[in-house]
């Protein structure tokens, strides 16, 4: 019964942040409509990364890998295929991660701990280098620049040149991605993965093939990844090496999922929200921005290790705890009676 109840205040609540993301374009100017449409791509890349990390138990340094081939293979589409359609360009980012998902997975998932670790970040690595010196393709250095194409939708055709269109989109898209990722995380599937975290030695005893089960969660995270990828290099309409770089969006990423907490699902969430808000303020007042996003990390994590989801919850309890009480238990003796 808790968690049917926990289960629709969550759906409430999802709806009614829906409802007034719908308001921002007419509430913020565009440059703070950017912004949000940027906050709501990182979301979903701390949600995938949260997935590997706090359900999973498989900390990657290479994550962004995935995002960069989001990422690039967009941008790679639109340009070298002519009248490519938005649709098809998002498919084949999200073909080709699934496709870098299973190879990378398939060799690395044998291992775990450190190993998995530093073999993700060499993998990224390989990945920047392709990047890098693949300048007749990837642009190299200079990066790759495009115009954003119109959305077909069979019997109409939405112009993406406006930020207020593209916001919509981002968010309809994206909104259903995140949501569907916290359908799996209540699947078996999803169960079954944070089970093997708590313990893979009894999970293996009752008959499952954990490594089967890693891999399906390494594509997944690296397919959801690749999404995010390819909708940043759809809202700038320009990707470069920072795309793929382990030491930007994979430190990024990182750092925003933990400052959020890896021990919700709407954790990273908020830690996006926090890190791309302080990110923009701080690098207009200084130069040096990462040093104070870094000392506000390791001030999180040694004070407050449950992250922002930690902040939220106690204070949600505080104000609101003994009220959920009373209704939960009213509406278990409605059932008792009934």
């Amino acid at each position: 019964m808790k968690q049917k109840y926990i289960t629709l205040s969550t759906i409430s609540a999802i709806v009614a942040l829906f409802v007034a993301a719908g308001f921002m374009p007419l509430l913020l100017p565009e440059y703070n409509l950017n912004m949000l449409t940027e906050i709501i791509i990182f979301a979903l890349f701390a949600v995938s990364y949260n997935l590997l990390l706090g359900y999973g138990g498989l900390l990657s340094f290479g994550h962004a890998m995935f995002f960069g081939v989001g990422a690039y293979m967009t941008a790679v589409a639109i340009i070298h295929i002519p009248g490519l359609s938005m649709w098809n360009a998002v498919l084949i980012a999200i073909g080709a991660t699934i496709i870098a998902g299973a190879v990378i997975g398939a060799l690395l998932l044998r291992t775990k701990g450190a190993y998995f670790a530093l073999l993700t970040l060499a993998f990224n690595a390989l990945f920047y280098a392709i990047a890098t010196k693949w300048t007749s393709i990837t642009g190299g250095d200079d990066g790759l620049g495009f115009d954003r194409p119109d959305l077909v939708l069979g019997f109409t055709t939405v112009s993406m040149a406006t930020i207020t269109n593209f916001f919509y989109l981002t968010l309809i898209v994206i909104g259903v991605v995140i949501l569907f990722c916290w359908y799996f995380t209540h699947t078996a599937m999803g169960k079954t993965v944070l089970l093997m975290r708590e313990n893979e030695d009894r999970m293996k005893m009752l008959g499952y093939n954990t490594n089967i089960s890693r891999l399906i969660l390494f594509i997944f995270t690296g397919a959801v990844a690749g999404i995010a990828g390819s909708f940043y290099t759809l809202h700038f309409r320009f990707v470069s090496l920072s795309a793929i770089d382990s030491m930007g969006v994979g430190a990024a990423v990182l750092l925003i999922t933990f400052v959020g907490g890896i021990k919700t699902f709407w954790g990273p969430i908020a830690g996006a929200f926090v890190y791309i808000i302080l990110q923009n303020y701080l690098s207009t007042i200084t130069d040096r921005w990462p040093l104070f996003i870094g000392l506000i990390f390791v001030l999180m994590v040694l004070f407050i290790p449950g992250g922002l989801s930690e902040v939220i919850m106690n204070i949600y309890q505080r104000f609101f705890g003994r009220k959920d009480r009373n209704e939960g238990a009213s509406v278990a003796a409605e059932e008792v009676k009934s």
